[in-house]
């Protein structure tokens, strides 16, 4: 069967004062339920009460993902605003204090604190996650298995967390690293089939470290109840064109890697430690950095790994008809991810206030009006 490679797209955005331009819990009755009136499902709350998240129903192609996209994050704005509040895009907020943020009530956030303690109140990131569709649970695995390759190339692209607390971390996404205290996280192992996948779930079930396959927080993973292999490696862009331009980049990768695999010619498979090799340089480098291309066993800098990466997908960009989407990525090249532009912003100004406005501005870009001009250009 061969997948449809269809897309749904869940951005997590922040609820922000645009005074103290701290976050602030949004009142969930405001946001929340009004927001499930206007965009029914597709609208919900997180553990801690700044929080949002919003999700695409399943699209059929990146131009109707786009569309969706760009609906939901401008009447999110809208409502936000309606609150007395802002919508921030980014993955950390450059000086909130997790410690004074409020849970949201409700079993499932207190049974999650409960379980994980301080680990879970002090993860306070925002994410970017992206389905696509592959109906045989079979295919999905030996995806999973061949795309972790490209997972810290991606990373690297969507970097967009530098401070922490009010401090530059020195790393491009710190949000990976307060994330990764959480159990089942980071790149997954091989595995040889959906069948021994399975057993590994059930075994962990039967032996209760889990109740259900969603607590697998892996970068990457079979989604539990869709048929979509979800990518969750990615710190959320400021601009939509952004997230739009990743979601295209992660629909052709899984093109191609089904077209090797169709015709056997499968993409090598690397150890799992030696792709936490290179995460580790995305999160810590972002675009800056290095990467090991472990083939040619050197460095190679990550701007010419990734434009190796956009030459390696690009027989089948036309035939998902996502390149005018996939020019973004170009973009970001010449641009800098969100934390590049972020750390621009504090170099220049000193104030972390001043960087939380240009992250508004930036969340709310090309929602108004279809014309496009260059981000802040790093360096």
């Amino acid at each position: 069967m061969v997948p449809t490679f269809t897309i749904g797209i869940e951005e997590e955005y922040q609820t922000v004062d645009p005074e103290s331009r701290d976050l602030r819990s949004h009142i969930h009755a405001e946001i929340i339920e009004k927001g499930k009136l206007i965009l029914q499902e597709k609208v919900k709350a997180e553990m801690h009460a700044s929080v949002v998240e919003v999700g695409t129903a399943v699209c059929n192609n990146i131009k109707d993902a786009k569309a969706e996209v760009r609906k939901l994050r401008r009447d999110m704005i809208a409502l936000a605003k309606e609150n007395g509040l802002r919508l921030v895009s980014a993955a950390t907020h450059p000086f909130a204090d997790w410690r004074t943020q409020e849970i949201t009530p409700g079993d499932r956030y207190k049974n999650i604190v409960e379980d994980m303690q301080l680990v879970a109140r002090a993860n306070l990131i925002f994410g970017l996650h992206v389905h696509i569709g592959i109906e045989d649970r079979e295919t999905a695995i030996h995806m999973m298995n061949h795309a972790r390759y490209f997972l810290p190339h991606i990373l690297a692209l969507s970097t967009n967390s530098p401070f922490w607390l009010g401090m530059n971390t020195g790393l491009k996404s710190y949000r990976c690293k307060v994330f990764d205290k959480f159990p089942r996280t980071n790149i997954p192992d091989y595995f040889p089939s959906w069948g021994e996948y399975d057993n590994f779930i059930k075994l962990l079930i039967k032996t209760n470290c889990i109740d259900n396959a969603k607590k697998i927080w892996w970068d990457i993973r079979p989604h539990p109840f869709f048929n979509t292999l979800e990518f969750r490696v990615c710190d959320i862009p400021m601009r939509v064109d952004e997230t739009i331009a990743l979601a295209a980049l992660i629909q052709a990768t899984v093109a191609k890697l089904y077209k090797l695999y169709a015709a056997n010619q499968g993409f090598r498979l690397y150890r799992r430690a030696l792709i936490m090799e290179n995460k580790w340089r995305a999160a810590r480098y972002g675009l800056e950095g290095k990467l090991i291309d472990f083939g040619k066993q050197k460095e190679v800098p990550v701007r010419d790994l990734i434009h190796e990466y956009l030459d390696f997908v690009d027989d089948v960009v036309d035939e998902l008809d996502s390149r005018e989407e996939m020019d973004c990525i170009r973009e970001i090249l010449e641009t800098g991810s969100g934390a590049d532009r972020q750390l621009r912003v504090y170099n220049e100004t000193g104030d972390l206030k001043k960087v939380v406005d240009y992250i508004i501005d930036e969340t709310e870009f090309g929602l108004a009006e279809q014309t496009s001009v260059p981000a802040r250009k790093v360096g």
